[in-house]
């Protein structure tokens, strides 16, 4: 005996399968918050990091909450740690919708003579490169890979480039170097990526309040352009993550290409 229509109708309804995203450097800060923003509104989260003890806090509290999340350890610097990664995200959910490209350390500080004087120095600076450049290449290479050839094909590739990515902090060569290079990649992705639905975005956040933003100011204040000291304004990560959300909650044929968000009266509209 046949099925009835309706009967027929439930049969033949598509499942609706999860949004999935990826962030990287999801232990802590933007990246944690981010997370747990996405997480809330449905998204299931793998949540990358060099830690497996920090992921797995956050992926525990969007598990507590009722979301469902993936902690995976990785070096962002090393490609087989970031296929095997990328690898297990698409064993355990097929696709990749979203990255959020967050995965970053601030360098050495100094002016570029004292970074390019200093022997440590130059390996900090290279570290910083590994870290935040080639880590953000990896990341981005891995989930275009998986959004070109997924189907429905598509995605959405995040970049946290920070407003150094735009004017420096004094004394910061090394960390305005990576996030100015992370426009490059950011238009790179956007362009090479139209012809398979993936856009790319990069988004600048300054003094959201995290413990990178503690390390520019170590307790006594940013350095200013004049050599004074100043503590500067901050505003909670929290704020930024809804932001970053918003953008990855729009359809697919929206592109959001550069955004800027900051703590209101932080020195940036000129930078001293």
């Amino acid at each position: 005996m046949g099925m009835d229509r309706a009967a027929r109708s439930r049969a033949d309804a598509v499942v609706p399968r999860p949004r999935v995203a990826v962030v990287t450097g999801g232990g802590s800060g933007i990246g944690r918050a981010t997370a747990l923003e996405l997480a809330s509104r449905g998204w299931s989260v793998a949540v990358l990091g060099r830690r497996i003890e920090r992921v797995t806090e956050t992926a525990h509290a969007i598990e507590t909450a009722g979301g469902e999340a993936l902690a995976l350890a990785a070096d962002v610097s090393q490609p087989h740690e970031v296929d095997g990664a990328f690898a297990r995200v698409l064993e355990r959910w097929g696709v990749i919708d979203l990255l959020f490209n967050n995965a970053g350390t601030s360098g050495p500080p100094g002016r570029v003579d004292e970074v390019g004087g200093d022997p440590a120095g130059v390996d900090a600076w290279r570290g910083a490169l590994d870290t935040n450049v080639t880590g953000a290449m990896l990341c981005a290479a891995a989930a275009f890979r998986a959004m070109r050839e997924q189907r429905p094909g598509g995605g959405r590739i995040l970049n946290n480039g920070s407003i150094a990515a735009r004017v420096p902090r004094p004394a910061s060569t090394a960390y305005a170097v990576t996030k100015h290079a992370i426009t490059g990649l950011t238009r790179s992705i956007a362009l090479d990526g139209r012809a398979f639905g993936i856009t790319a975005g990069q988004i600048d956040i300054g003094n959201a309040d995290t413990e990178l933003l503690a390390g520019f100011s170590a307790g006594v204040g940013a350095l200013q352009p004049d050599g004074s000291r100043l503590v500067e304004p901050t505003f909670p990560a929290e704020h930024a993550a809804r932001m970053i959300a918003d953008v990855a909650d729009l359809p697919p044929t929206t592109a959001v290409h550069e955004l800027v968000i900051t703590a209101a009266g932080v020195p940036y509209d000129g930078r001293g």
